[in-house]
């Protein structure tokens, strides 16, 4: 007897979603892609395609100046507004857009965590504490690819950040779009795709991390 099993079917992962296309994107598919509706997907930015704009505070006491590096981001840059918090005349505490800190930098030595990469250059007035400095990232929706889920990556896709409405492969060099859950959402856990090797605690992980996106994993 020939037996035949049923693959996971389009959005049968979604219990509700927003009205209307509030929860979905449509999104670009990595290259070398192979993966069923419902899969966990990971994120990236396309360097190329991202803008950087380093800055420091009107006002600040000091007069240090920043720059960006070469790269200025990585593809686990996130969009929006980076935040330096000096502590005193050499020193900046930094947090990315979503005020998660990412570490400190120290003047006249560069900066690369965090998905961006810049210098700070004292000038001939020290900081003080509370002297601010800025990364404005400027990304869309199209400046980011994505793929599935992989909790060994190390380029953006180790963080689980949408799941896929429909399956999709895509060959080397080659892209292509679907709709995607990329926020306020809930979604069947039995029906999920996930990396062949996840652990139980990678796999909370993930869940927490679309939690943190509105996604929620019933």
């Amino acid at each position: 007897m020939t037996v035949f099993t049923e693959g996971r079917h389009a959005a049968e992962f979604l219990l509700s979603e927003g009205q209307g296309n509030f929860s979905r994107d449509n999104i670009a598919i990595a290259a070398s892609q192979d993966f069923q509706a419902g899969q966990v997907l990971g994120k990236r930015a396309v360097v190329a395609d991202v803008v950087a704009t380093p800055s420091a505070k009107a006002g600040n006491t000091g007069d240090a100046t920043i720059a960006m590096g070469n790269p200025a981001v990585t593809s686990k840059v996130k969009d929006g507004r980076y935040v330096g918090i000096a502590t005193d005349a050499t020193h900046v505490r930094w947090e990315d857009p979503s005020g998660r800190e990412i570490g400190g930098s120290t003047h006249g030595t560069a900066f690369a965590k965090g998905g961006v990469s810049f210098t700070i250059t004292a000038g001939s007035t020290p900081n003080v504490a509370g002297d601010e400095f800025y990364v404005d990232v400027a990304a869309d929706v199209g400046d980011f690819e994505y793929g599935a889920h992989d909790p060994a990556a190390t380029d953006g896709f180790e963080v689980a950040a949408a799941v896929a409405l429909y399956p999709a492969t895509t060959g080397a060099g080659e892209s292509t779009k679907i709709s995607a859950i990329t926020r306020l959402a809930e979604v069947n856990s039995n029906c999920l795709g996930w990396d062949a090797d996840i652990t139980d605690g990678q796999k909370a992980d993930a869940i927490q991390a679309l939690a943190d996106r509105g996604i929620i994993v019933r």
